[in-house]
């Protein structure tokens, strides 16, 4: 962290705002954001103190549920969401977004005896290939759209799906990045591993309420800032194991 302020620093914060700047975030998906020793931690954490150090606002972290994050900012009681979100025509209609500042997108998992098979990319769309998702999610909508001759099954965690991978019953598990990246810190799973090539491509930004242009071009300027000097990146390479690309 002290490096993290460092970096900050070589640019400039802006005189002190008497304003605080609430922050909404879910902190239940590693590494974006998440619980540790009763303090929440994460991307998304680094993201928002490293962007009230840029704006000289003071940070407060509000969570809640991912589900009434939308509706939280849209009545006002955060001022900005930082969480994971990626950009949707959906959510956009809500919303007004920042510039994206993380490009991911769904990812497979399988098997270390797999590996062989799914060497290639290509492979995940041969027929026949049993494939896992959960329900309702940017996976299901994938294998929908994109695997009409895989035979799918459904999980509701990536630990149930992680068994089914043990247990041959499926052979790629796909899921969001996130999933891959902590599988990469988790000594627990070293048997399953991530293809890490995306096969979607979805675009992480915060999100502000429309009516705020004010805000939304402060973050962004902060955003550029961080990329400039290389905050974005030390945050992202702090918490993410395997290579990404940076917006």
């Amino acid at each position: 962290m002290l490096r993290l302020l460092m970096l900050i620093s070589l640019l400039g914060a802006a005189p002190l705002h008497a304003q605080v700047l609430k922050v909404g975030l879910s902190p239940d998906y590693p590494p974006l954001q998440y619980r540790q020793e009763g303090r929440i931690v994460g991307i998304e954490p680094d993201n928002a103190r490293a962007v009230g150090k840029i704006l000289g606002r003071e940070v407060e972290l509000v969570p809640m549920p991912f589900a009434q994050l939308l509706s939280a900012l849209e009545a006002g009681r955060v001022d900005v969401v930082m969480s994971g979100l990626s950009v949707t025509a959906e959510r956009s209609a809500r919303v007004a977004f920042t510039e994206p500042y993380l490009r991911v997108g769904q990812m497979a998992i399988l098997h270390l005896d797999k590996v062989t098979r799914f060497a290639q990319p290509w492979a995940v769309y041969r027929e026949g290939v049993r494939v896992g998702v959960e329900p309702d999610t940017t996976g299901d909508a994938f294998a929908k759209r994109e695997l009409p001759d895989a035979e799918v099954s459904y999980f509701d965690n990536p630990d149930s799906a992680f068994a089914a991978l043990r247990e041959d019953r499926i052979d790629l598990y796909v899921h969001d990045a996130p999933t891959s990246w902590q599988l990469a810190n988790d000594s627990r799973n070293g048997d399953l591993i991530s293809q890490y090539s995306p096969l979607t491509e979805e675009m992480l930004a915060w999100a502000v309420r429309g009516d705020d242009p004010q805000l939304q071009g402060d973050l962004n300027r902060a955003l550029n800032l961080m990329r400039a000097n290389g905050t974005l990146s030390y945050i992202l390479n702090r918490w993410i194991p395997v290579q990404v690309e940076v917006n």
